[in-house]
């Protein structure tokens, strides 16, 4: 199975509401963000004309547009967490996310944002999530 994979970079905060730890406080990371993309049928030979899956120019453009932008240098909380810090509902860059805003979280914003802006006969197979260079979250299809 052919796979192409693109490395994005976003710096993102958040806090995780109901969590006993550090975490529950408002910090940021720096994330990395790979994103896999494989033909839905492969080939028996090769790729026709022009020979790739999916410009990697293609995939930068929907992935900046449908994550990206949503999440780079902003402050990503759930409701429970607004409930609990209400001024927190002030700051201008802030991102409500329907459930708690960990890796395993995100990732799952982050499939479900690029999986419908796909071509068809594209793929997506796999997500890492880096919050520091040696701990990420993964989906893989």
């Amino acid at each position: 199975m052919i796979q192409v994979t693109k490395i994005f970079r976003f710096e993102t905060a958040h806090a995780l509401h109901g969590y006993n730890g550090a975490c529950r406080h408002v910090h940021g990371h720096s994330y990395q963000l790979h994103v896999t993309v494989r033909a839905a049928a492969e080939p028996e030979r090769y790729f026709p004309a022009p020979g790739i899956l999916l410009d990697f120019r293609d995939l930068k453009e929907l992935v900046n547009h449908a994550v990206i932008r949503r999440l780079d240098h902003r402050l990503v909380v759930s409701p429970d967490f607004l409930t609990a810090h209400p001024a927190v509902s002030e700051e201008e860059n802030l991102m409500v996310m329907e459930a708690e805003p960990s890796a395993e979280n995100l990732l799952v914003f982050i499939r479900n944002s690029i999986r419908e802006k796909l071509p068809a006969g594209v793929l997506l197979a796999r997500l890492q999530l880096f919050e520091t260079a040696d701990s990420y979250a993964e989906w893989v299809l």
